[in-house]
């Protein structure tokens, strides 16, 4: 049986790939602004295919600050894993992690360390955004080592989910586009998001106004056409996920948000 990719279809929807490709590193780093999250916050999010549960997610900040590449760095992590009669069929424990870093929100370096039935691969992804270059250090069926060009203002997956929250909406027009570089299994993706104004969203802590975005999806095998997917963000400077549906050709998921601590700011709702 063919083992269906739970990670890539968990964080590509929490995470939403929502990236462009701009060549060209630059010779400093960027400086922007972060006021929507902080060391110590933790999320856990139960993913769905209408009652039946399949999986449950949890992302970190560590309470500690890492320096890699002579740069302070947050280190965040996620980890999913199935639950439930999915559990049955599929045994998935995955861990993602990056090393952002604090002034220019960028990823420093990635990991994954990916547990699917059989299956394993360890990786692990050191960028040096100032040369242009990415290496990736692979461990499956040995160690294999390889270098890859990148853009200057890079995001590994996570790193990049992170950065969407970073961003003002408010100053945005509804139908505005948001064009952000990750590097993501030896590719530079190349994907947009469009930001779908103010929306309500009913979830587990009552009908919320909520960011409301849409990925761009380029044509694929995956999801059932180009605005299949769409995400809410809390309306409040902590844009914390509340929401993910996506339309793909085996059924409907959704992804919901079940616990948080640790935010940076006050919530627009109650737990």
């Amino acid at each position: 049986m063919k083992i269906p990719k739970l990670n890539r279809i968990t964080l590509f929807i929490v995470v939403f790939t929502l990236f462009s490709f701009i060549p060209g590193p630059e010779k400093e780093y960027r400086i922007l602004k972060n006021v929507s999250f902080s060391r110590g916050e933790k999320m856990s999010f139960r993913l769905h295919y209408g009652f039946i549960n399949a999986g449950e997610a949890f992302f970190e900040v560590h309470p500690d600050l890492y320096k890699v590449n002579n740069r302070t760095c947050n280190k965040i992590t996620v980890f999913g894993k199935s639950t439930g009669a999915f559990e049955m069929v599929v045994h998935i424990r995955d861990t993602w992690g990056t090393y952002m870093d604090t002034a220019s929100l960028i990823s420093q370096r990635s990991y994954r360390d990916i547990e699917e039935n059989n299956y394993r691969l360890k990786e692990y992804v050191n960028f040096f955004p100032l040369e242009g270059r990415a290496h990736v250090e692979k461990h499956r069926k040995g160690i294999h080592h390889q270098d890859y060009v990148i853009p200057n203002n890079i995001q590994d997956i996570i790193s990049g989910f992170y950065f969407l929250r970073t961003i003002n909406y408010n100053e945005l027009k509804v139908g505005s586009i948001i064009k952000v570089d990750a590097f993501f299994e030896n590719e530079i993706y190349d994907f947009t998001v469009r930001y779908d104004g103010i929306d309500n969203v009913k979830t587990k802590f009552g009908k919320i106004k909520a960011i409301k975005l849409t990925p761009i999806m380029p044509e694929n095998s995956l999801f059932d056409g180009k605005n299949a997917i769409t995400c809410w963000l809390s309306n409040d400077e902590n844009k914390m996920p509340l929401k993910v549906k996506a339309k793909m050709f085996v059924g409907a998921v959704e992804i919901d948000l079940e616990s948080f601590s640790g935010l940076r700011n006050p919530s627009c709702f109650k737990r």
